[in-house]
């Protein structure tokens, strides 16, 4: 499984974004001041908050699912 800062990497380069560009699409959207070092460093310190990441997805077009996993 990957981890977060692994997936929005990959999503980064899909939709062909930096992380400098999302931490300003980020301050843009929440009023809160992000530098491309603060992300990686939440990424490395696994402290990015659940709102982070539904508005990271949403910057870069997606939406977070969750599924039920069917019992074996």
């Amino acid at each position: 499984m990957l981890t977060a800062r692994e997936q929005v990497k990959f999503l980064l380069l899909k939709e062909k974004m930096t992380i400098t560009e999302l931490a300003q699409e980020l301050t843009k959207r929440t009023g809160r001041e992000y530098t491309r070092q603060g992300i990686s460093n939440k990424f490395s310190r696994g402290t990015l908050r659940y709102d982070e990441v539904t508005a990271i997805a949403e910057i870069l077009g997606y939406e977070i699912d969750f599924k039920k996993i069917p019992f074996k």
